[in-house]
């Protein structure tokens, strides 16, 4: 539940961030790899939207914890449930749960390389560790809900290979 009331409370923060620059808001912001082309979206976003971007950065910390933790679960749940149906698939689960530690620990590193940039840092390594941080974090969050999604998917549609009390089905 935190998570979604995160979630809706980022797009809420982040809706003044989408400008001709900025298409897709902050995470424009966050792909962007250029520091001119970050400085042009801070100057698309005005002193107000600076501030909403400086919030969403905020808010973003918490959000990490948030949807690191419900997607792992998910992960966790999900290769428990493929363990009885489809076992290969099963041990995937646990990776993909720590993967999102790791891809919350690169957004961690994605924000503290923007917000150098929001406060007005000269240096093009922002902008790149920002990008390079970014990318690979949507990758790994993606598999992640993905597996989630594909697990739900085949426990609907295959019943587990042995009944409750462990004999067959």
């Amino acid at each position: 539940m935190l998570t979604l009331i995160l979630m809706v409370s980022l797009q809420i923060l982040g809706a003044p961030l989408i400008t001709a620059e900025a298409p897709l808001g902050i995470i424009s912001f966050e792909l962007a790899g250029d520091l001119e082309l970050a400085r042009n979206m801070i100057a698309s976003w005005g002193p107000e939207g600076q501030v909403y971007a400086g919030l969403n950065l905020g808010l973003d910390y918490l959000f990490m914890v948030a949807y690191a933790g419900a997607i792992a679960l998910g992960c966790m749940l999900a290769a428990q449930s493929l363990a009885e149906r489809v076992p290969p698939l099963a041990s995937l689960g646990a990776v993909l749960a720590w993967g999102q530690v790791g891809a919350a620990l690169l957004d961690a590193l994605e924000n503290y390389a923007l917000i150098h940039i929001l406060l007005g840092s000269e240096q093009e390594m922002w902008a790149l560790i920002a990008r390079w941080s970014a990318l690979p974090k949507f990758v790994i969050v993606f598999c992640g809900i993905f597996y989630v999604l594909l697990g739900a998917v085949i426990c609907l549609a295959i019943k587990p290979k042995s009944g409750i009390d462990g004999s067959a089905g």
